[in-house]
């Protein structure tokens, strides 16, 4: 090879090094740590709560964000203690994370009163323009988007579901804690006001302690045809073991939400799939860790809904499930 060859392969093998190395160097850079902060609804015990979690997790990881690599969440369990959710919360943005996952409206609420600059997904919240977390549906604006829950219409369904199941049913009460979620007293109102096909008359039945879940379902009781609607918030979730208990040993006919509750022991249950819920969150979480802007994106409604019936329970409380009825049901309990 003469001199001046010799020179230029020098030149070029260096000029090609210099070229490389800066590509070297970002691939052995390590990825930027991301930060998420969940707060559940639910006792970290509770497998409706972990098999929720564990669908937003593993979306997450088929969306590219691995735990240890990428991302990191913080999550926070409250149950139905209020003290727990204002406290966590408070933890929570302390953190200052790059997005905020919020699962009910109590928490909804609390993390809105602690940050409008963190980006919030909410996920399970009824009705969030009429309770005013976002403007509207199509347009939330602000910090907070989300996944929403049940309608007006899943709690008529409701209702029909358990008037084919249990006929005698003529009175039902509607069981919330109105301090953990006031939209179903709107509900009773609406339902009351409007036409009546089905032949049940429907009320209010509030509760704020066990006591007042062991009284309210006495009083169902009571008389022939009483029934129960099981509202879904954080307080009847974390009490569910107790109302499913209280309505078989009273022969009350009640209706749940979540199809977790018939695996434990609940008559019967009609609602969106919460798990599915919280696996879509996931999309939103991306999103936002990319760039995008919690308040152009549209709030979405659930998709998928499940209908259960435990038929143990069922011929305790001496009532006969139609093939009808169980033919609609996503999955019946023997």
């Amino acid at each position: 090879m003469s001199g001046i060859r010799r020179r230029e392969f020098v030149i070029l093998l260096g000029g090609s090094a210099a070229a490389a190395w800066p590509l070297m160097a970002r691939a052995q850079h390590p990825e930027r740590m991301r930060r998420i902060g969940v707060l559940m609804a639910s006792e970290k015990n509770d497998p409706l709560g972990q098999a929720r979690f564990a669908a937003l997790r593993q979306a997450l990881a088929d969306l590219g964000w691995n735990e240890g690599r990428n991302l990191r969440i913080e999550d926070r369990w409250s149950g139905a203690a209020i003290d727990r959710i204002q406290a966590y919360t408070a933890e929570l943005v302390g953190l200052a994370p790059d997005v905020l996952v919020g699962n009910s409206t109590p928490v909804l609420s609390a993390l809105r009163q602690q940050t409008r600059s963190i980006p919030i997904v909410f996920v399970i919240v009824n009705d969030p323009v009429a309770q005013g977390f976002i403007a509207n549906l199509a347009h939330p604006g602000g910090n907070i988007t989300g996944f929403t829950f049940v309608e007006v219409t899943t709690n008529g369904k409701s209702l029909e579901l358990l008037k084919h199941l249990a006929p005698a049913v003529v009175r039902v009460g509607m069981m919330f804690n109105p301090e953990m979620t006031g939209y179903y007293t709107d509900f009773v109102r609406s339902f009351t006001t409007g036409p009546q096909s089905i032949g049940v008359e429907l009320k209010a039945a509030p509760v704020r302690s066990i006591g007042d879940i062991e009284s309210t379902t006495a009083e169902l009781a009571e008389q022939p045809g009483g029934g129960l609607l099981v509202a879904p918030d954080t307080f009847t979730l974390v009490h569910r073991q107790l109302i499913i208990r209280l309505a078989e040993q009273r022969r009350l006919p009640a209706t749940f939400a979540y199809r977790q509750f018939v695996k434990e022991g609940a008559l019967m249950s009609y609602g969106p799939d919460t798990v599915d819920i919280f696996r879509r969150s996931a999309s939103y979480v991306d999103r936002i860790l990319k760039g995008a802007n919690p308040g152009d994106l549209p709030a979405q409604a659930p998709v998928k809904y499940e209908f259960a019936i435990n038929l143990n329970t069922a011929r305790t409380l001496g009532l006969n499930a139609s093939p009808t009825l169980l033919a609609l049901a996503d999955e019946v309990i023997e």
